[in-house]
């Protein structure tokens, strides 16, 4: 069973923020949270590393009070740094530990550890043992729909995550095999959904608000994950709401500045927003040469003035749809 704020929380705002490795650090997720999403889950950290006090895991773990509900989301294969990184979860203050079994990468899988417990279901069963047994708070997993086409199994691992006393499973809907490639396999969400003993969340290709309205509305999920939709458009998650509003770029981009340097270093700074303006600027008229002259500059206020004059030029006008080219087909699960 769900715990009632947990639940509560999902069922309040069901367009829940996926995880993705290398972008949903600390000033993102609040970033994200003050852009209207629902639940928040930390990129994939390491149990092993956290073990030996990897400073860098340690970063990736970061949360401040505006997150919650905020989930913290771990892999590895080794039981004891699991159940040793499931305890620092707690001790955080997050309010629950996600388990990946979806990483397709395969220096993840080569391990044992990600997608690669799919074709285990023992080994499987065992790890979200350990991982129940060392916290009181909700635990969650995140899987694939299988390994490849001929052994999508996500209905099997539902029942043994409902055994384990799982409190939800999100399906990202492309096996291991497929990578990031073809299209999520939303009606075999839907076919998970009506079998399952525990709520579903559901991730995969949802970019736009109607989207992922859609795909809440047929599949019977519980909720459902936005990842790279909001990388293309950061009003998503308002939007899927039914809080359409006008896009105002200068308090976006005003905002994406202040998540940003009250945490990073101007060199860090510098980066995430060349980033996150070539990902804004996807669909809109000029912006191939935009991107170019964006990784071009060299100092900061300058940069700050480009992106700023861009996007007001850009206030008014059309966005085209780009989500059927290939687009950022990275993340972890």
């Amino acid at each position: 069973m769900i715990p009632e704020k947990l639940l509560n929380s999902v069922k309040e705002n069901p367009f829940l923020l996926a995880p993705m490795a290398g972008i949903t650090d600390a000033a993102f997720r609040s970033f994200m949270r003050e852009l209207g999403c629902g639940v928040v889950v930390t990129e994939l950290v390491s149990a092993t590393g956290l073990k030996f006090s990897s400073e860098k895991t340690r970063k990736l773990m970061e949360f401040d009070e505006s997150q919650h509900p905020v989930g913290i989301q771990i892999f590895g294969e080794d039981l004891d740094s699991l159940d040793y990184a499931a305890r620092v979860v707690e001790q955080m203050g997050a309010d629950f530990v996600d388990l990946n079994f979806g990483c397709p990468v395969p220096k993840v899988v080569k391990r044992g550890a990600g997608a690669a417990l799919l074709r285990d279901l023992k080994a499987l069963q065992q790890v979200l043992r350990v991982v129940k047994s060392a916290v009181s708070i909700p635990v969650t997993i995140k899987v694939r729909t299988g390994w490849d086409e001929a052994s999508r199994n996500a209905e099997q691992v539902a029942q043994v995550a409902a055994d384990e006393g799982i409190t939800w499973m999100a399906i990202h809907g492309r096996t291991r095999a497929q990578g990031y490639s073809g299209q999520a396999d939303w009606d075999y969400i839907g076919r998970v959904v009506q079998e399952s003993p525990i709520p579903i969340i559901g991730n995969g290709d949802l970019t736009s608000a109607t989207k992922a309205q859609q795909a809440l509305s047929k599949s019977g999920c519980l909720g459902v994950m936005i990842g790279r939709g909001c990388l293309k458009n950061p009003w998503i998650f308002r939007q899927a709401m039914g809080k359409d509003q006008e896009k105002d770029f200068k308090l976006l981009l005003e905002r994406l500045f202040y998540h940003l340097e009250r945490r990073y270093e101007d060199r860090l700074v510098f980066l995430q927003v060349k980033k996150f303006a070539a990902w804004y600027s996807a669909g809109y008229p000029d912006s191939a040469r935009f991107r170019r002259q964006l990784f071009e500059l060299k100092d900061k206020d300058q940069l700050k003035a480009e992106v700023f004059e861009f996007f007001a030029l850009m206030q008014r006008l059309p966005q085209t749809d780009t989500s059927h080219e290939p687009f950022l087909m990275g993340g972890h699960g």
